[in-house]
């Protein structure tokens, strides 16, 4: 495939960074930030807030897309809780729609982001892409509202319903992986659920895969993005330690029956069948892992 022009939207963000210098080794980039720039301005950036429509229209009339990469949004459940649901209807539901309206209008094929966390965590394990939706949080159920709003707005589209991501984060952005590393590091005790199932992704692992994706001839599609493994939180932590020469005895198991005040999603580890039918697959866990303390040595 020849180089495309691709719109980056949140690309300081945690995943966006990591997108930013994974697509523009292959394509023309324009990545846009709000607040922290991350390392947007290492590339060809602009900033405005998503909700800025204006703006937005301005900016597809100018830089032309041919491919959008939607990754701005509130998010997690933990920063849409903090806000007003207004808010955070108006960052992960209308702008989404805003986004797709004008991909449609300028005919660009648009790739979002969605969460695992739209699944019912309590229907089973390694779920496909039509296992019963019960989003619990207000962050799940706007990332829900948004795919179905794009998907009434325009045909060309690729929903990516992606699982938790592990790595670190680069320049202000953090995630529950640093929080644990850091930790550990310094001694700490880090409490983690022995029975909250996911199937992770690497951050870097999850730039290469979204790259992929947009070479492929797919469209109209909602696909699992997540790794090849169900394993625990606390399990993470475990390769961590192995992988960073880390305590494990630091590790204390949890029980989220235990814990108040926290959305009890028990299980929304995705079978990725679907996405490897299209010949993309994530690297063994293990093996990202270790790439991932290479970053870190770097």
């Amino acid at each position: 495939m020849s180089s495309l022009k691709i719109l980056i939207t949140g690309g300081s963000g945690l995943v966006g960074q990591y997108i930013n210098i994974e697509l523009s080794k292959d394509h023309e980039i324009l990545t846009l930030y709000n607040n922290n720039p991350g390392n947007c301005t290492d590339y060809n950036h602009k900033q405005f807030a998503i909700t800025d429509t204006n703006t937005l229209e301005e900016t597809f009339k100018e830089f032309k897309p041919d491919v959008v990469v939607h990754l701005s949004a509130v998010p997690n459940a933990a920063k849409a809780d903090a806000m007003s649901p207004k808010d955070v209807y108006a960052i992960n539901v209308t702008a989404a729609e805003n986004v797709a309206a004008l991909c449609k209008k300028h005919s660009a094929k648009l790739f979002y982001t969605s969460t695992d966390m739209v699944y019912g965590g309590y229907r089973g394990s390694m779920l496909d892409e039509n296992a019963k939706l019960v989003p619990i949080s207000l962050y799940a159920e706007t990332k829900l509202m948004a795919e179905v709003k794009i998907q009434e707005v325009m045909d060309n589209y690729v929903i990516l319903r992606t699982a938790l991501q592990i790595g670190f984060g680069l320049n202000h952005s953090t995630s529950h992986f640093d929080w644990m590393y850091n930790k550990l590091k310094n001694g700490e005790q880090v409490d983690l659920f022995h029975d909250q199932w996911r199937t992770p992704l690497a951050l870097h692992d999850s730039a290469r895969m979204i790259n992929e994706v947009i070479k492929k001839d797919i469209s109209g599609e909602i696909i699992n993005f997540g790794g090849l493994e169900r394993v625990s939180r606390f399990e993470i932590g475990e390769m961590l330690c192995d992988n960073a020469g880390l305590d494990k005895n630091l590790l204390i198991k949890k029980y989220m029956k235990d814990v108040e005040g926290i959305y009890k999603v028990e299980d929304v580890s995705m079978s990725t069948k679907k996405l490897q039918s299209f010949g993309i697959k994530a690297k063994p866990i293990e093996e990202a892992m270790k790439e991932v303390m290479g970053y870190k040595s770097n």
